[in-house]
């Protein structure tokens, strides 16, 4: 291994540092992280939603592909859940904190 290649390893093997952005670009509000994922839940779930039909009308649809697609919406919506059950349950910890 060379002294380039050693120099990468050691960059990429320190984790980041708590609360310090690598780019700039990748900033952004909890409120845009909350909508991105809601998004792309919504579009898991399309897609399984369309591959399970195109399975079931006899279209060319790899079963096993399916079952994945529709596996992985469903993990991602019991996670989202997750987050929003954690985040109300922040919300109400807050409510209740008297002043």
């Amino acid at each position: 291994m060379n002294t380039i290649q050693s120099t990468t390893v050691t960059q990429n093997a320190v984790p980041p540092k708590p609360g310090v952005v690598k780019n700039a670009g990748e900033a952004g509000s909890f409120k845009d992280m909350m909508l991105k994922s809601i998004q792309d839940v919504n579009t898991m779930q399309m897609d399984a939603n369309k591959a399970v039909e195109t399975l079931m009308t006899g279209g060319d649809a790899d079963p096993a592909a399916v079952m994945t697609a529709v596996q992985k919406a469903d993990l991602a919506f019991r996670m989202l859940m997750q987050m929003r059950n954690k985040v109300l349950s922040v919300y109400q910890e807050v409510k209740d904190i008297r002043i």
